[in-house]
């Protein structure tokens, strides 16, 4: 596994220069967009977006999910983050509750926590989303992102779902309140099993109540079974920020 962080090596004190992504409103559907931002470095990313229809939309704003795909995804062609999780279903029409946001990696990058939180803070600029409802989700590389992720920013998200991922032990005090629920397969021999219960083990050490769903039979590819269980969707949009986990 390559080393994570690399994607343009910064810190979580690093400026997020605002205004830095294009400002056309979202629209009802699946489009396209382009984020752009200056921290330390340049990053852009391509990225997919579904809206709800705007007749649905809550008072507060729509929840959040963003979804971080896995190695296999990255390249320059936006369609291959189709692939797998959420954005398969919208993709195939599937109307979800919350505004779906689905990044691209360049080749050989990886999810780095600060670009992540600067393309948070602008959809929640830009966008009508509830921040207090914002969840990340990823699948193997996507799900060390989210981990990497919340140990940096547990106080930005109302929850995660890592799927066949790896986060950091030590770290892991920071997830105490942040609700939680990974998958992973217990026959996997690409992310082994074993980092991954380290990681729950170490939250609920620490407080936290993780969810962990591991499924006896499933190698590597957790993500099919995982987002394609509909308690995952009601489980996370029943989370808020700064509350306890619901379900």
């Amino acid at each position: 596994m390559p080393k994570r962080r690399e994607l343009i090596g910064m810190t979580a004190a690093a400026a997020l220069l605002p205004g830095c992504a294009a400002t056309a409103p979202l629209l009802a559907g699946e489009q396209t967009r382009t984020f752009t931002g200056v921290i330390r470095k340049s990053v852009e990313w391509r990225y997919l977006v579904w809206m709800p229809e705007a007749a649905d939309r809550p008072a507060a704003g729509w929840p959040l999910l963003i979804f971080l795909h896995g190695s296999g995804e990255r390249g320059t062609d936006l369609a291959r983050v189709k692939a797998h999780g959420p954005p398969k279903y919208a993709a195939a029409g599937r109307r979800f509750p919350f505004v779906l946001v689905a990044p691209q990696l360049p080749e050989e990058r990886q999810w780095d926590p600060d670009a992540i939180e600067a393309l948070r803070a602008d959809l929640i600029a830009r966008g009508p989303i509830d921040p207090d409802r914002v969840l990340l989700t990823g699948m193997s590389l996507g799900g060390h992102g989210t981990w990497d992720y919340a140990v940096e920013y547990p106080d930005r998200l109302a929850a995660i779902a890592p799927v066949c991922g790896s986060g950091v032990p030590s770290l892991a005090m920071r997830l105490a309140r942040l609700p939680v629920w990974s998958f992973h397969g217990a026959l996997d021999d690409v992310v082994p099993i074993a980092p991954d219960r380290l990681m729950i083990d170490a939250v609920r050490a620490a407080g936290g109540r993780p969810k962990f769903t591991v499924y006896p039979d499933v190698g590597h590819n957790a993500w099919d079974p995982a987002y394609a269980d509909p308690a995952l969707y009601d489980w996370l949009l029943a989370q808020r920020r700064g509350q306890p986990a619901r379900g």
